[in-house]
C-alpha cells in the first residue's frame, strides 16, 4: 500500500480544475498547491517559520545538489531530509535529471521550462537554465542508455547517475515524495529527439519503479512519480502519458520543455490519460499565469524557482504584474509592494504576504539599491507568498465553482 493518497474532493464543472487532498506521512496537503523550492535544502533566504506563515505547505528540494554538498549519506544520517533542513511538513526531491542536463546541452545558454522565445535578461533574474550549476569547468554530460555520466559544477570531478543511482540517493535522502529519472530534454529539441528521449525516459521509467519497489523500507514511507515527456508535441505527450500511467507509480509528473504557446495543448494531450485518483505535478512550472493555466487543466501541484530567484534579483510581483524594484521611479513610491494606496479597499485574494507588511516600494528600492541582504529576504518572502495566495485563491474558487470566473479576474488586473 502506498504511503501517501489522493482524494478528489471537487471538480470544476466548467473546466479540468480540481480541488483534493493529499496525504503524505508528513501531512496533508490541499491541492491544488505551490511547492516552494528548497535546492539545497533551504529555500533562499526564508527561515522555515516564515514558509509556513505564508502558507507553504510542501517543500521540493534537489537531489543533484544534496548529493555533490554535503552527500545524501549525511541527510539520512541526519534523520532525512525534513529533520535536516528543519521543516516539519511534506518533502520532494526531483531526480536529479533537469541539473544534469543543465552541464549538458544547454549549458551556458538562457533555457527554461518553458521556453519564452525570447532572450531573458539579467535584469529579470534569469540567466541561465540553471543558475546553481554554472560553472568554470565546461560542458560535459553525456547520455547513454545506461545513464549520464557529468562533471560536477563545484570541482570538475566525474560522476554518473543511473536510474538505480538516483532512486538510491533519494531514498537516504527520505522525503514524502520523489521522480523517477528521466532525461529532461532542451525546449528546441526536434521531433525525432524527442522522441528518442521520450522512449529512453519510459525505459529508465520501469528501472527507476523497480528499484524502488525492492527497498520495502523505503515503499512503505516514500511515494514515487513517473513523469510524462515529450517536448512540444502533442503527439508524443499523448503517448507518453499512456505508457507512464500504464506503470505502478503512486502520483505523475508532467516534465518540461515546450514553449508557452504549446503548454495547453502539451497539458491536454497528456491529462486526460493520467489517473483520476493519484496526484498530478507540473515540473518546474511558477509563473503566475502558467500556473492558472495547468490548474485549468487539472493539475495539482507546481514548483518552480522563479518567484525566490526574481526576488534575490529585484523583480517583485503586484497585482498588476511584475515590477524591478531598483528603477529609480520606485525610489518615492510610498505604497505597499502589492502597489495599493494607503485605506484602499482590496477585493483581490492577493493580500499583504505576513512578514512583509510595512514595508514600502520606495524602502525595498533603497535596500537592492543600497545591496542590502535583507531586500533580497523581503522579496523572496512577497513573491513566494504572492504565488501561494494565487493558487490558495484558486482552490477556494473551485470548492465555490468559480475558477474560471477567478482567473479572469485575476488575468484582467495582471496583464493591464
Amino acid at each position: 500500500m502506498s504511503p501517501i493518497s489522493y482524494k478528489l474532493v471537487k471538480s470544476d464543472t466548467a473546466s479540468k480544475a480540481r480541488a483534493g487532498t493529499l496525504t503524505t506521512l508528513h501531512g496533508e496537503i490541499l491541492t491544488p498547491a505551490f511547492v516552494p523550492v528548497g535546492t539545497k535544502a533551504n529555500v533562499k533566504g526564508i527561515l522555515p517559520d516564515s514558509l509556513k506563515k505564508i502558507g507553504a505547505q510542501v517543500v521540493l528540494s534537489n537531489t543533484y545538489h544534496l548529493y555533490l554538498n554535503p552527500g545524501e549519506k549525511i541527510v539520512e544520517d541526519a534523520g532525512g531530509l525534513s529533520r535536516f533542513m528543519n521543516w516539519s511538513g511534506p518533502t520532494m526531491t526531483d531526480s536529479g535529471g533537469f541539473q544534469v542536463f543543465s552541464l549538458g546541452s544547454a549549458f551556458g545558454k538562457t533555457i527554461t521550462k518553458i521556453a519564452l522565445g525570447e532572450e531573458l535578461t539579467r535584469e529579470q533574474g534569469l540567466v541561465t537554465f540553471d543558475e546553481d550549476v554554472v560553472s568554470q569547468h565546461g560542458q560535459l554530460a553525456v547520455i547513454d542508455e545506461e545513464g549520464v555520466t557529468f562533471t560536477s559544477h563545484l570541482d570538475g570531478s566525474l560522476h554518473r547517475f543511473t536510474p538505480e543511482r538516483s532512486i538510491e540517493i533519494q531514498h537516504a535522502l527520505g522525503a514524502d515524495m520523489f521522480f523517477a529519472f528521466d532525461e529532461c530534454t532542451s525546449p528546441t529539441d526536434g521531433f525525432e529527439y524527442q522522441k528518442e528521449a521520450m522512449e529512453r525516459t519510459h525505459r529508465w521509467a520501469e528501472r527507476s519503479l523497480s528499484a524502488h519497489q525492492r527497498n520495502l523500507e523505503a515503499k512503505k514511507k516514500q511515494g514515487i512519480f513517473g513523469i510524462v515527456q515529450g517536448g512540444r508535441f502533442e503527439e508524443l505527450r499523448k503517448e507518453s502519458a499512456i505508457a507512464i500511467s500504464s506503470m505502478d507509480f503512486d502520483g505523475f509528473g508532467i516534465g518540461g520543455s515546450f514553449s508557452k504557446e504549446d503548454m495547453q495543448g502539451a497539458l491536454q494531450a497528456a491529462i486526460d490519460y493520467l489517473p483520476s485518483d493519484k496526484p498530478r505535478h507540473f515540473l518546474g512550472i511558477g509563473e503566475p499565469l502558467d500556473i492558472l493555466t495547468g490548474i485549468k487543466e487539472g493539475m495539482d501541484l507546481f514548483d518552480c524557482v522563479a518567484a525566490t530567484r526574481l526576488g534575490r534579483h529585484g523583480t517583485i510581483y503586484t497585482r498588476e504584474g511584475t515590477i524591478v524594484i531598483k528603477k529609480e521611479k520606485y525610489q518615492r513610491e510610498f505604497t505597499s509592494l502589492l502597489g495599493d494606496t494607503e485605506g484602499e479597499e482590496v477585493s483581490s485574494p492577493i493580500q499583504t504576504v505576513q512578514g512583509t507588511e510595512g514595508f514600502t516600494r520606495a524602502y525595498l528600492s533603497h535596500l537592492f539599491r543600497s545591496n542590502e541582504i535583507l531586500g533580497q529576504t523581503i522579496a523572496s518572502l512577497h513573491n513566494l507568498g504572492f504565488i501561494i495566495q494565487l493558487v490558495d485563491g484558486a482552490r477556494r474558487a473551485i470548492h465555490e465553482g468559480k475558477f474560471l470566473e477567478y482567473r479572469e479576474e485575476f488575468l484582467r488586473k495582471y496583464q493591464k
